[in-house]
């Protein structure tokens, strides 16, 4: 007996002690415990046994995929610039400033390097740098552009010229020659964009971009932009802080930037070709609607042959061209119609081999890939079954395999597979979350597992599914945090009252004592095709969960469901939201509270809810969906009316104001006398995706209704709202309000 009370308290105190130390929000917000992993993985165009990585800014070296161990060291920056150990000879005393590489592209021959620096970002995916030209054979380094910044520069097949966008204009290099050759010159800021897409094309259609160049080296081909009649939106600048904007000290600024709001005008689109030869330019002719989409052209292996997919307005009917850029002959070789709306994947994913092309698409009622020849003609479905497959690798045309991601039928899990030749084979048996990198061969790949309990464990595989290496693990991290927080995560499904079947996690005080009445914190995104709720390291507000551990270890229980609309169990699922954005995605919130209202443990009339962009429009209906079922919530940078938001993502869910009135009436705004509980607001006021004009209308309405509620903005931050200690404050306002609003 004395024994057993000695060991009880031996544990005790070791417990008490692991608690101590307990988790900091400082560290959380300042990416203190994120995983390692490594960066800037490329498989080697010419010589598939081998990658590169990018070493802390400083290294490129080569790797064998069949043991993981270095075979060749590129570059390192240690003051000078050394390739391969002995120092590069430098074009000019600017080219040494080279201190720190964000990126690489390597020519097609392997023989040169284009290096990125000095990265400035523009919108999600775009951005501006320096880039600098390493010939391999000769061991020279020189800056491509001395004066200015370069975007999207890519090399020509044949590795003889670099192609990149200045200024909203298209040019090309002759590398031997040096000589810079402008191609386009209609360029101009809030007007014309050449090559590159403008604000909406690339935040919806998720590229930077929109040029390609023929397999030959012969063309270059881009989607023109006329943004002209476009509707402008802008945006107050002051001074503010990490950065400091001097310029604005005494009076603001501003930025004013073209954003077709939903039903407004877009920019029209056309395609041009080059004939770098003759030096002349034509433009392709494809049916396209006055209102059309183009969001992806590309050359494929065929010379001269350009495939320009296009989409209407509604976004449900998609179709492939090819097009012969020397006769100007043009042939539809495929019709994808949907009765909703084509998912993004379909134009992401598409991919053109020598003879044939891979589709992705739902119109079985789940996302599968389907083999075409070049004419337009089914040849095979490769993947079949009531699963999702959610990324595409790639496809073997000699082997005729094809390498891909899927839910095999559980949504929550992810599975590197092959299919060949109808046979599916899945490659990565760990349960839990797999993506692959693969070598240009396909006999390997890089692949990266995690999964609810575990961070990231990154290893090499061969195609048959045989574990060759461990690189990186994160076993250390994992100790780290499991020793300073003891919270309990755990998945569980419930049935709403529509007998509709919802899956979400859980994550428990480490002290749980399943006598208490515990307040709940629910969160959520729940846009289109989302999820959250999934079995990943990656899950959670920040990686680990560690928000949601560290909330926990307050003494709330963390909790996040995944409704009606998103992702990972089919397209009915998924499309269910069709024309009435919100309207089950907030029942599906409000049967999650009511579902954990019953438990034993949680305490009915202390529930919150928040969410950030889509998650804060949702936070905003599910509190004012009438059986108030939160005491409290938080919206971060919402949409309160979709009529504020931008024509491709609201219209493909939506339609347009003017032909679906009643579904955007379903909104916060359309909604805010039926507001219960109190209320926190935050937005960023240089918001570029979801204006601040969402917040400003809607707190108008609660003004003039009477409606109490508190609210935080931030100067000059964007959609993600951070810089210097700004994310910090965000959070530490998040903590305080629901430690207020739901602790005794």
């Amino acid at each position: 007996m004395k024994k057993s009370i000695v060991i009880a308290g031996i544990v005790a105190t070791l417990a008490s002690s692991a608690m101590a130390q307990r988790l900091e929000l400082r560290d959380l917000t300042s990416y203190r415990y994120m995983p390692k992993q490594i960066h800037g993985i490329t498989p080697s165009p010419v010589n598939p046994k081998t990658y590169t990585i990018i070493k802390a800014e400083k290294e490129i070296s080569a790797f064998s995929f069949a043991d993981g161990k270095e075979v060749e060291p590129f570059l390192k920056l240690d003051g000078k610039v050394k390739f391969c150990g002995n120092l590069a000879k430098a074009d000019g005393d600017k080219a040494t400033q080279l201190r720190d590489i964000d990126d690489y592209i390597a020519s097609p021959d392997g023989k040169s390097l284009l290096l990125q620096t000095n990265t400035k970002k523009i919108y999600r995916h775009s951005f501006t740098a320096d880039f600098y030209l390493y010939n391999r054979t000769e061991n020279t380094l020189h800056k491509v552009r001395k004066h200015h910044l370069m975007q999207e520069p890519t090399f020509s097949p044949d590795g003889k010229m670099i192609a990149y966008v200045y200024k909203n204009n298209l040019h090309i290099i002759d590398i031997a020659k040096g000589e810079d050759k402008q191609i386009t010159s209609d360029g101009k800021f809030n007007h014309i964009l050449n090559g590159i897409p403008d604000w909406v094309n690339e935040e919806e259609f998720a590229y930077s971009r929109a040029y390609d160049m023929s397999a030959d080296s012969k063309h270059i081909a881009w989607i023109r932009f006329d943004e002209s009649k476009v509707k402008s939106y802008s945006m107050p600048m002051y001074k503010g802080f990490a950065p400091s904007h001097k310029e604005n000290a005494l009076y603001p600024g501003d930025y004013t930037y073209k954003y077709p709001k939903a039903g407004e005008q877009n920019a029209t689109v056309k395609v041009l070709n080059y004939n770098i030869e003759e030096g002349k330019t034509s433009e392709i002719n494809v049916p396209l609607d006055a209102d059309g989409y183009i969001p992806r052209i590309m050359f494929t292996a065929q010379p001269g042959i350009l495939a320009v997919t296009t989409l209407n307005r509604h976004q449900s009917k998609f179709c492939i061209y090819l097009c012969n850029v020397n006769t100007g002959d043009t042939k539809l070789i495929l019709e994808e119609n949907a009765k909703k709306y084509i998912p993004e994947e379909t134009y992401a994913n598409l991919h053109f081999y020598k003879n044939c092309f891979v589709l992705e698409s739902d119109r079985d009622g789940y996302k599968h890939l389907y083999l075409y020849d070049l004419n337009g003609k089914q040849k095979q479905l490769l993947t079949k079954g009531n699963c999702d497959v959610t990324d595409f690798y790639g496809y073997d045309e000699k082997s005729g395999t094809a390498y891909y991601q899927s839910t095999e039928g559980n949504p929550l899990q992810r599975f590197v597979v092959k299919s060949e030749k109808g046979k599916k084979t899945v490659l990565t048996p760990q349960k839990g979350t797999n993506k692959a990198i693969f070598s240009t061969d396909f006999a390997y790949f890089i692949n990266t597992f995690s999964n609810f309990d575990t961070p990231h464990i990154t290893s090499i595989f061969n195609n048959k599914g045989k574990s060759m290496t461990v690189l990186a693990d994160n076993d250390d991290l994992k100790k780290k945090i499991d020793e300073i927080s003891g919270a309990k995560k755990e998945f569980f499904t419930f049935k709403t009252s529509g007998n509709v079947e919802l899956n979400g996690y859980m994550i428990k005080p480490y002290n749980f004592d399943k006598s208490k009445k515990y307040p709940v914190i629910m969160y959520q995104y729940s846009g289109p095709g989302s999820q959250q709720v999934l079995d990943s390291w990656n899950t959670g507000n920040m990686t680990g969960c560690l928000w949601e551990r560290y909330m926990a270890d307050k003494g709330f229980v963390m909790v996040c469901v995944d409704g009606r609309g998103t992702g990972g169990r089919g397209a009915d699922f998924e499309k269910c939201t069709y024309l009435r954005l919100g309207e089950k995605e907030s029942e599906d919130q409000v049967e999650a509270a009511l579902y954990l209202a019953s438990l034993p443990f949680v305490d009915k009339d202390r529930i919150g809810i928040w969410g950030w962009s889509f998650g804060g429009f949702n936070t905003l209906m599910a509190m004012s969906e009438g059986r108030n079922a939160f005491a409290c919530g938080v919206a971060v940078a919402p949409p309160t009316d979709w009529r504020f938001y931008d024509t491709i993502y609201t219209e493909r869910y939506m339609q347009t104001p003017q032909e679906n009135a009643e579904g955007y009436n379903i909104s916060p705004i359309g909604r805010a006398k039926s507001l219960h509980g109190n209320l926190l607001i935050c937005h960023g006021l240089a918001d570029d995706n979801v204006h601040f004009q969402n917040t400003a209308e809607y707190q108008e309405v609660l003004v003039q209704l009477g409606t109490q509620f508190e609210s935080q903005y931030y100067t000059n931050r964007n959609h993600s709202i951070y810089g210097g200690s700004t994310r910090l404050h965000l959070y530490t306002r998040i903590e305080n309000f629901f430690v207020k609003n739901l602790m005794k």
